[in-house]
């Protein structure tokens, strides 16, 4: 590891470049004021979309853009249950010809647990 260091630079990656004959882009001062009474700016570009939030580095609450930008309401679909899938393949009425189908079955002893079989088995043996 030693022989593979660059001599007279130190971890950290200090630059020996200045600053002479650079521009740097245009920038804005965003302010927010988290719910909890904290204030914060964040350097952006001139260019950037703004975000109307921003979460609060001290207590991690989502901050409001002091400016008025308030976020959009979005429409959030109801969620969708099982049912839900259900009953856009089948009827009602076809749900309960299927539970009755297979009732018939189990109680036959023709499906289900391998305990239930061996129960059956024996009394119609007896």
């Amino acid at each position: 590891m030693a022989e593979r260091t660059l001599r007279g630079a130190r971890l950290g990656g200090q630059s020996f470049e200045d600053e002479r004959g650079i521009e740097f882009a245009a920038r804005q001062q965003v302010d927010y004021a988290c719910p909890n009474g904290h204030e914060f700016a964040i350097t952006m570009s001139e260019e950037a979309e703004v975000p109307p939030v921003w979460e609060c580095a001290r207590c991690g609450a989502e901050a409001l853009n002091t400016s008025g930008a308030r976020p959009e309401r979005k429409a959030e679909k109801p969620a969708r249950t099982h049912w839900d899938m259900l009953l856009e393949r089948r009827s009602v009425k076809e749900l309960e010809d299927i539970l009755a189908e297979r009732l018939e079955l189990l109680r036959g002893g023709e499906i289900g647990p391998a305990h239930l079989h061996r129960a059956n088995a024996k009394k119609r043996v007896s």
